[in-house]
């Protein structure tokens, strides 16, 4: 139940971050989605993102920062394990099904619904 209640605040500390900063500049939605992804990939790389998902689980885990975790994790594993080659194919390789999803279900939607005028 603790870990649960860890999720929800950690998380809906994230989206109320966001929301300030929507409402307080002038940026869109899509500049705070990649400084989300960009601030994701900042906190692995210095190992504090790997502590928030102890700590709170699903409440690091399913906003869109989470893929900078993703990214940044293949990135780091394949470059240790095959060097700077591994710089480029960690990417791809450990966010694929993420990736892949979201091409699928974009299509699909696009498919069965109609957009708005």
């Amino acid at each position: 139940m603790l870990m649960i209640l860890k999720a929800f605040l950690v998380g809906g500390l994230i989206c109320a971050l966001g929301q300030v900063f929507l409402d307080n500049t002038k940026y869109t939605p899509a500049h705070l989605l990649v400084t989300l992804v960009v601030l994701g990939c900042i906190f692995t790389a210095f190992g504090v993102y790997d502590w928030l998902l102890d700590f709170s689980g699903a409440g690091v885990g399913v906003p869109v920062s989470n893929f900078g975790y993703i990214l940044t994790k293949g990135v780091l594993l394949e470059a240790k394990r095959d060097g700077l080659i591994g710089l480029f194919k960690g990417v791809l390789e450990v966010a694929s099904a993420g990736i892949s999803a979201s091409v699928i279900f974009g299509f699909l939607v696009a498919v069965f619904f109609k957009p708005r005028k």
